[in-house]
């Protein structure tokens, strides 16, 4: 399967995700007292919209980029599985109600503490895979429209 019809799949499970997140921050907000869902939760529900829109961009990236099919998926790929465990991971925080800031130390999961250098390792290489994807799709495009 093409880059571009990976990406496309993610933008429309990311889409997906968004609309029935904003069902439980709907819900949430509903039943507080302060009007407020989580703060995971309005991350978890606004990520997901955005990442989905961002697929697409990946996706007319691909499209447009003539750099080996193989390239192409691993870079596009790359940035996907990012944009999903960034939801996921709001998710898993709306749904423990754990934090207000997973990047605050004490970093906790739930009951359970996080040794920072395990977060500080999935943030560095989250950056990478995002804008290393990203950089290689964007270059197979400048160097196909220049």
């Amino acid at each position: 399967m093409p880059a571009e019809s990976i990406a496309i799949i993610a933008a429309g499970l990311f889409f997906l995700t968004g609309l029935v997140t904003g069902v439980w921050k709907y819900l949430q907000i509903r039943d507080s007292a302060d009007g407020q869902a989580h703060p995971y939760v309005d991350v978890c529900h606004r990520a997901s919209l955005l990442y989905a829109f961002a697929s697409m961009l990946l996706a007319r990236f691909a499209e447009i980029s003539k750099l080996s099919e193989r390239v192409e998926i691993i870079a596009t790929v790359a940035v996907l599985l990012y944009f999903a465990s960034a939801i996921l991971t709001y998710a898993i925080h709306g749904l423990l109600k754990d934090t207000d800031n997973q990047l605050k130390p004490p970093f906790a999961l739930g009951d359970r503490k996080l040794p920072g250098g395990l977060v500080a390792a999935h943030m560095w290489m989250l950056v990478t895979a995002e804008i290393g994807g990203f950089l290689v799709l964007f270059y197979g495009v400048v160097r196909e429209l220049i």
